[in-house]
């Protein structure tokens, strides 16, 4: 069956900004395909249909995406939403934890564009929105895997944008700040906590869930997406959010001291 409304696929949409923006992108006239690694355990949303998908498998990836282009006759938007966090000091996570955060955070987002790339380019037109973080340019103290698994998805996004822009395809990014949602609740501890980070840790913690718990409205991601989705002339980069937006600008214009002097400020570490 071929479309007759542009077709968007967001993955990770079972909750959080995820699935605002599954409901932004259908109330915006998509047909909205939403994405859960369970979707039995998924609540309806009106005007989405959810199909089983893990982005750390190749095999999934490769299924769900076939089975949106047989059932719609095109992906006209790829949401990279999918993520999940980390918690503890750098020296705390193994590597084989990191490499399971990166395996959701990079290599899902690699599988997915690499799945849909094809269908957008012999269709000449689509877009890819990955949603990074204001942490994709921002340094994370206790936050650093994924803080680095952003950081990569950014340096990733914007180099295929260069590669496929010349096809009709654009790789975009957003960049919110703290979010209302439950990814602090979620975020796997480390696994091999040390007493002598154990009292920043905390702090961090504690930093992080105030922060979150007046964080933005999962709904004003959502609709910097949608407006990614559908701008005559995208841009690389969205902000979503007032705070997003000022710590860009003042990441760019304040000298690299003071900025460094306020991020340590933030997060209550010494000195």
């Amino acid at each position: 069956m071929t479309a007759t409304r542009p077709v968007a696929l967001v993955t990770g949409a079972s909750s959080g900004i995820g699935k605002a923006t599954a409901l932004a992108l259908a109330e915006a006239g998509f047909q909205v395909v939403g994405t859960s690694r369970n979707t039995t355990k998924v609540t309806p949303i009106k005007g989405v249909t959810f199909l089983d998908l893990d982005v750390v498998s190749d095999e999934s990836v490769t299924t769900a995406v076939g089975q949106v282009i047989e059932r719609f006759g095109r992906i006209d938007i790829l949401v990279n939403n999918a993520g999940v966090g980390s918690a503890g000091a750098a020296e705390e996570s193994s590597v084989a934890q990191a490499q399971r955060i990166f395996d959701t955070n990079v290599f899902g987002v690699i599988r997915m564009t690499k799945a849909v790339l094809p269908h957008m380019r012999a269709q000449g037109s689509g877009r890819i929105i990955n949603v990074s973080s204001v942490l994709g340019f921002l340094p994370a103290p206790y936050g650093a895997v994924y803080a680095a698994s952003k950081h990569a998805v950014e340096g990733y996004s914007e180099s295929v944008d260069h590669e496929v822009r010349q096809h009709g395809v654009r790789v975009l990014l957003i960049e919110p700040a703290f979010t209302e949602t439950a990814f602090d609740a979620n975020r796997p501890q480390p696994e091999t906590p040390l007493g002598i980070y154990a009292q920043q840790r905390q702090i961090s913690d504690q930093v992080l869930a105030a922060a979150i718990k007046d964080g933005d409205d999962p709904a004003l991601a959502a609709k910097v997406i949608v407006a990614a989705a559908t701008d005559s002339k995208p841009k690389l980069r969205y902000t979503a959010g007032a705070l997003a937006r000022r710590v860009s600008t003042l990441h760019r214009i304040v000298p690299s001291r003071a900025f460094d002097r306020q991020i340590r400020k933030l997060n209550r570490l010494p000195g």
